[in-house]
């Protein structure tokens, strides 16, 4: 009863649903005890994070204050955006979302709507306005499938793409390396025994990254087109690489592994030719 409570949970949260409470799960857990007013949210380091963190970026997004991405996770431009609606509600200005702010804010969400908010809105502009210069991209694995990262990056080097490749295990070293190279994508790989491919882009209630859809999209298309005898699917999940990365972020986890590593150029060229796809069109799905 315990595991199947726990992958209900992951399930419920974006997570891998294998029943194991590893750290991703166990911070979930964490995290989904708090709601809004709860506690005081405020700009520190580490950063807070937590559903009531959710809860406020969505209301402050849906409201029209650019917090970012709706990560649940209280940054800079959270703190931003808290002090923007606090000037604007008449509010004393600290940053702080207080039970005063938590207040205003319910009051005046429940006279809005139900919209993408800003958040969406913001991320779309950005890849309407950079159609023609996405070029900056980082290629990650996580163990196994270096061959394929080394092919997907040397593809996209010939198209005139500058490529990080990140090598190891360690997932929050690839956000920070995504997030400080300025990268305009994110392509994870790691293998797994699953019958099937899960292309993950990042998505919660409230928020989808609508370019780590497309691209997600897109990759699983061109794998079943390449590799016929698999199965491919795009899923919005809420891993840790998806939502600490500040681009679209996809993870493809490939399987059946063998299957995938005996066509290795094969799954190369076709998440390259995803990816060249999507940099020319990267909000259609």
């Amino acid at each position: 009863m315990t595991e199947q409570a726990v992958i209900d949970f992951q399930a419920s949260r974006g997570l891998r649903t294998d029943g194991i409470c590893d750290a991703a799960t166990w911070a979930a857990l964490v995290e989904a005890s708090w709601s809004l007013g709860d506690r005081l949210l405020y700009l520190t380091s580490p950063n807070l994070r937590g559903d009531d963190v959710v809860e406020l970026q969505t209301t402050l997004s849906r409201l029209g204050f650019d917090c970012g991405r709706v990560d649940g996770i209280f940054g800079p431009l959270c703190a931003h955006a808290v002090s923007e609606f606090q000037s604007n509600a008449g509010l004393s200005v600290d940053g702080i979302c207080s039970t005063e702010t938590v207040r205003a804010l319910q009051r005046l969400s429940s006279q809005s709507g139900e919209g993408p908010g800003i958040a969406t809105i913001r991320e779309t502009e950005k890849l309407l306005a950079a159609e023609r210069g996405f070029h900056r991209v980082v290629v990650g694995q996580f163990g196994g499938f270096s061959g394929v990262a080394r092919l997907v990056s040397r593809s996209l080097r010939d198209h005139h793409d500058i490529v990080m490749l990140v090598d190891e295990p360690d997932v929050s070293s690839h956000a920070r390396a995504a997030n400080h190279f300025a990268a305009d994508a994110y392509i994870g790989l790691e293998g797994h025994a699953e019958p099937e491919c899960v292309i993950a882009y990042y998505a919660v209630d409230g928020f989808v990254s609508v370019g780590g859809q497309a691209l997600a999209e897109m990759i699983a298309r061109e794998l079943m087109k390449a590799l016929p005898q698999i199965t491919a699917t795009a899923v919005g999940m809420r891993l840790p690489i998806l939502r600490e990365t500040r681009m679209p972020a996809v993870l493809c986890s490939l399987g059946p592994f063998q299957e995938v590593a005996d066509n290795a150029r094969e799954t190369a060229t076709a998440i390259s030719q995803a990816f060249l796809a999507w940099r020319v069109d990267p909000h259609s799905t």
